[in-house]
C-alpha cells in the first residue's frame, strides 16, 4: 500500500534535496552565485512583465536541470563505480540537458537585453 501524501513531509523532502545539492553538488553552487544576482537584475530591469518572467524561468530551468543531472548521476554511481558506455551515456545525457538549459537562459537573456538597449 502506497503512503499518503503530506504536502508538509513532501516539502521536507525536497528541501533535503536543495540542501544535498548545494553541500555535494560544486556545478550547482556556481550556478547559484550566478543565478542569484541575474535574478535581482531581472527584477531591476524597467521590461514589461512576460519578458521578466521568461528571464526568471529560464534561469530556474537551469537548476531544475542541475538536479536531474545530478540525480541521474547519482543513481548511475550507485549502480557501478567502472566505466560501462551506457553508464557514460546516460551521464552525458544528462549532462547535455544542463547544456541545454544553459543556452537557452543565455539566448533568452540576450534576446531581451538586445531588446531592451540594443535595438
Amino acid at each position: 500500500m502506497k503512503p499518503k501524501y503530506h504536502f508538509f513531509k513532501n516539502t521536507k523532502y525536497a528541501l533535503c534535496g536543495v540542501l544535498a545539492m548545494l553541500k555535494n553538488e560544486a556545478a550547482f553552487k556556481l550556478e547559484c552565485l550566478i543565478i542569484i544576482p541575474l535574478l535581482f537584475v531581472a527584477f531591476y530591469l524597467e521590461i514589461p512583465l512576460e519578458k521578466r518572467i521568461l528571464l526568471i524561468a529560464v534561469l530556474w530551468l537551469i537548476l531544475i536541470a542541475e538536479c536531474f543531472n545530478s540525480a541521474i548521476e547519482s543513481c548511475v554511481d550507485l549502480i557501478t563505480q567502472e566505466f560501462h558506455a551506457k553508464a557514460k551515456i546516460a551521464k552525458d545525457c544528462a549532462s547535455a540537458g544542463v547544456f541545454f538549459a544553459i543556452s537557452l537562459a543565455i539566448l533568452t537573456w540576450g534576446l531581451v537585453l538586445g531588446d531592451l538597449y540594443l535595438w
